[in-house]
């Protein structure tokens, strides 16, 4: 398998070539799928960048700053990004704007939380501090050993419903796109699909075993809809945000399950490593690599 992997990883080039410590900030804020718990990524990429809006006249007009920051001029007349002040940020409507840090401390809102962190730039605090999650912090179950190895069976199952129901939705949303939609439309109308509902772990299991060829789709589609900030067949911290985020509160070994995934403990998630923790199996695995690659960037060869 390995041969394999490292053979397509050549075609790539530089493409997959192993994410830096910094994560790059990309060009322009790029669209994430619109899962019913997944929420923009904007909100928590902290990559991202945004365009001040500013009068027409002003330097500052098309320049960009990544969250957490504002467009200044400077005694030149040039732009130049400084972080925000969080007392800028707009008061927040209610308590469901809070957002929890890694640091566990509440912040009134993802505005505050960015313009926070901007102040900690270059500092071991800031490097460490990312958005935990949505809503106001507060205790988290640990998540036993057992939970754990039956979370999965959970996530796919979601993954799977999620599509499913995107699917019902997209008429001239274009939520999915035409490749997309002819994947999905030989799940929804299999007849041994098994519906949207509270299923006991065995049923799900046993589905699992039985409709295999149903998940596979759906787990690599997410990877995608996730690795946005670049293209690199590797999910950071921030990537995983919009997924997980939302997640946490409600699922408590969310984030047990993600740190699970990451098996070399490089504080990123390769696709390999994403693959493997929705046991998906090593052939399907070498077909989802060579799609990402096509579809990711032209090959250089």
């Amino acid at each position: 398998m390995r041969v394999w992997i490292f053979f397509l990883f050549c075609l790539a080039g530089k493409t997959l070539a192993a994410p830096t410590e910094e994560e790059p900030v990309v060009e322009e804020e790029l669209e994430v799928g619109t899962n019913p718990v997944q929420v923009e990524t904007g909100e928590f990429d902290e990559a991202i960048e945004v365009v001040e809006d500013v009068i027409a006249e002003n330097p500052c007009l098309n320049h960009h700053c990544k969250k957490g920051k504002v467009c200044e001029v400077d005694d030149s007349n040039q732009p130049m990004c400084v972080c925000q002040d969080p007392l800028t940020c707009p008061a927040p409507v209610g308590d469901f704007e809070h957002v929890c840090g890694t640091d566990n401390k509440t912040y009134e809102s993802s505005c505050h939380f960015f313009a926070t962190k901007c102040a900690l730039e270059g500092t071991k605090k800031g490097h460490k501090l990312h958005l935990d999650y949505i809503g106001p912090c507060k205790y988290i179950a640990p998540c036993l050993d057992n939970e754990l190895n039956e979370f999965p069976l959970r996530m796919r199952d979601w993954l799977k419903n999620v599509l499913v129901t995107l699917y019902e939705r997209d008429e001239d949303n274009n939520l999915l796109t035409e490749k997309q939609k002819l994947r999905v439309k030989k799940i929804y109308e299999n007849e041994k699909r098994l519906e949207a509902g509270d299923h006991s772990l065995d049923l799900l299991a046993l589905d699992f075993e039985k409709n295999y060829n149903m998940y596979i789709f759906p787990v690599h589609w997410q990877f995608g809809q996730l690795d946005q900030h670049p293209v690199d067949g590797f999910l950071s911290h921030t990537e995983l945000a919009p997924l997980r985020a939302p997640l946490i509160p409600m699922e408590h070994c969310t984030t047990g399950f993600f740190e699970q995934c990451d098996a070399d403990q490089d504080n990123y998630i390769a696709l390999e490593e994403w693959a493997n923790c929705f046991g998906i199996k090593e052939r399907e695995f070498l077909t989802m690599l060579l799609i990402f690659l096509l579809s990711s960037v032209n090959l250089i060869c």
